[in-house]
């Protein structure tokens, strides 16, 4: 089996290209960061808020391929007040979240560089059903991901390509706890390689969606049956708990 990982130099595309080199898969590796190269690991640098190093990637991945399990997992966040963060950021924050899964999968499409039966996942974000003050634009970006990947759903299945989209929950990495209000408890978050290899799993049976653990499918829940509350909880438990801008 062939994969690909982007955002794989930590936490989760780290913990998935673990599980997928676990399962006998070799892994095309990308990330800004350096990701340690194996035997069945093959690491690709690019700035996937840069156009011009995703199509250069873009060439790069093409020649591994084709691909029988490719998972769009890079995301960058913004969290803070809005008119203190910087236009800038957000058009590199949409850049990594929405344009470049959305490139990169119809330049594997045109490429022949998804197999039979191959599966392409896209790791959107909870604040797809509840609202995400403090981080609208990251929230904005990832519902943009996870329309796309319904949208595209059907098309990608006549060619027996299975579409997947992930809801994850809380997680315990760095990036999480970046973004986080101080204080916050990061024992509640899920381990990386938990939904890991949930993801997986949950490809291999191909569903069409994952809300992986109790507080996503809460969220879940909540955000569609009392979208307005949910949304006034998310303002109390982060945006008014945030003491500074990250971007």
């Amino acid at each position: 089996m062939k994969a690909l990982v982007t955002g794989a130099a930590s936490g989760l595309g780290r913990a998935l290209v673990e599980r997928l080199v676990a399962e006998g898969a070799q892994v095309v590796a990308v990330d800004k960061d350096k990701v340690n190269p194996g035997a069945h690991v093959t690491p690709l640098t690019a700035d996937l808020s840069d156009r011009q190093s995703v199509d250069r990637c873009i060439g790069e991945i093409g020649k591994y391929g084709p691909y029988d399990f490719v998972v769009h997992n890079a995301g960058i966040s913004a969290t803070g007040r809005f008119e203190e963060i910087p236009v800038s950021a957000y058009r590199k924050l949409l850049t990594v979240n929405s344009e470049t899964p959305m490139v990169m999968t119809s330049a594997l499409l045109r490429g022949g560089c998804l197999s039979a039966r191959a599966h392409v996942v896209f790791v959107s974000s909870l604040s797809h059903l509840t609202g995400y003050p403090g981080a609208c634009v990251y929230a904005a970006s990832k519902d943009a991901l996870a329309v796309y990947a319904r949208s595209i759903r059907k098309g990608m299945a006549r060619r027996k390509i299975h579409v997947m989209t992930v809801f994850p929950g809380p997680l315990r990495t760095v990036h999480a706890e970046r973004h986080a209000p101080a204080g916050a408890d990061a024992g509640r978050r899920m381990e990386p390689s938990v939904l890991a290899d949930k993801i997986v799993s949950a490809a291999h049976k191909r569903r069409k969606v994952l809300y992986a653990g109790a507080p996503a499918k809460i969220g879940r829940l909540l955000g569609a049956l009392m979208p307005q509350t949910t949304t006034r909880f998310m303002r109390r438990a982060i945006f008014e708990k945030l003491d500074h801008t990250v971007y």
